[in-house]
């Protein structure tokens, strides 16, 4: 009988650098020590781990692939690595991470002209900032393009008025991008909005918290209504002047949602393999079964395919090659694969499948997150269809 469970089948970790390996094994064991022990009590209790910050700002890993500002400048499968492992542990804090560093500071890195990247990003790496990204509204989530909040611009200032939901991070965040069309012109533009010195938030900006989710429960996301907020025209992005522009950031951040659900699936996976070893019934371990050893085969070659698409990714992505096509097929089908995993691994466990402290139902509930934010199953579908056809499903 195996007392490890290898879930890198086909080798892919030996083709890391020294220091990817160094970098997988310092967040693998912040995992272990910082995130595991505590993460089921938050998750129940929908609360926010904060504890669990000052051991980020350890790993330096906030702002993952964005060079200077005190960021690491991450190789793709570096920053994909840190995903993975974080993934492996909770999704929650993953996207936190993923909001943070990926789309608010990874919005003012490439929207941002160099005086707002140094006003804003040396903090935010250090998570003396917190970020988030607001583009979803209550009646615009996967047409997001067709967004209603506005922005008018009076002297010095611009006043945006609107709605915003399912915002990770919305409620605590200390620097948040909006994006909001521009009376003058319609355009898309994206605008920074501020706590004060004092603490508090621009006066009309309103966030609550969403209470009643089944899964990412440990992170924010919060509705958000914007009543009249001035913000000071100098923080508006400059570099934002359509949507087009903000499709770039959504295809930068989408593998980001491939290579997490990954460690879903790594976890799950791990788990039920590792409890098929030690759980006996009629008198043998329930991995001596032909049922439950076709179960782990077959997880076993959906989870391989996922890693192969995902360093394939981000060799495409490290030499200029990716698109968004590509991306989205990668996001499709890494996000399916894994929801299948982590149900597969719920059913393996069978009972003991439900309880938090045996960490399935927590990542196949996640996992179900997943699946829906960076553009659903279905819409990534279309998008590759369009490119397939040349003929687009959205019209």
């Amino acid at each position: 009988m195996r007392a490890d469970v290898n879930s890198d089948y086909f080798l892919l970790d030996d083709e890391l650098t020294p220091k990817e390996r160094e970098l997988r094994d310092t967040v693998r064991s912040y995992v272990e020590s910082d995130i595991l022990p505590v993460i089921n009590d938050y998750w129940e209790r929908a609360e926010f781990p904060t504890e669990v910050l000052p051991g980020l700002v350890r790993l330096r890993i906030i702002g993952g692939t964005i060079e200077g500002y005190g960021c690491p400048g991450l190789s793709r499968r570096a920053a994909g690595i840190v995903a993975r492992e974080i993934a492996r542990g909770d999704g929650s804090i993953n996207t936190f991470i993923g909001v943070h560093s990926s789309l608010a500071m990874g919005a003012i890195n490439m929207l941002g002209n160099e005086a707002q990247r140094q006003r804003w990003l040396p903090s935010m790496a250090i998570l003396s900032k917190i970020g988030a990204f607001a583009l979803t509204e209550p009646l615009h989530g996967s047409d997001s393009v067709a967004l209603e909040t506005s922005a008018r611009r009076e002297g010095d200032s611009y006043v945006l008025n609107g709605h915003k939901r399912w915002i990770g991070n919305g409620y605590m965040a200390d620097v948040v991008i909006v994006f909001a069309r521009d009376d003058a012109d319609a355009k898309v533009k994206a605008f920074v909005l501020e706590r004060g010195d004092d603490g508090e938030h621009p006066a009309g900006y309103r966030p609550t918290v969403i209470t009643g989710k089944i899964g990412k429960r440990a992170i924010q996301q919060a509705d958000i209504v914007l009543d009249g907020v001035r913000v000071p025209a100098e923080n508006r992005l400059e570099n934002c002047d359509s949507f087009k522009d903000v499709t770039r950031v959504l295809t930068a951040t989408r593998g980001g949602a491939a290579w997490e659900a990954m460690g879903h699936g790594m976890a799950a996976y791990q788990i039920a393999a590792r409890y098929a070893l030690e759980r006996e019934q009629f008198g043998r371990p329930i991995g001596s079964f032909q049922l439950v050893q076709n179960k782990l085969a077959n997880m076993l070659s959906e989870l391989t395919a996922m890693q192969l698409m995902c360093h394939r990714m981000a060799e495409l992505a490290e030499t200029g090659r990716l698109t968004s096509p590509m991306a989205s097929m990668v996001k499709m089908s890494t996000a399916q694969k894994a929801k299948w995993i982590c149900a597969e691994a719920r059913d393996v466990l069978a009972g003991n499948g439900i309880l938090l402290e045996r960490h399935v139902a927590r990542h196949m509930t996640d996992m179900d997150v997943v699946s829906t934010y960076e553009g659903t199953d279905s819409i990534q579908s279309l998008l590759v269809g369009r490119d397939i056809t040349g003929i687009s499903a959205f019209k």
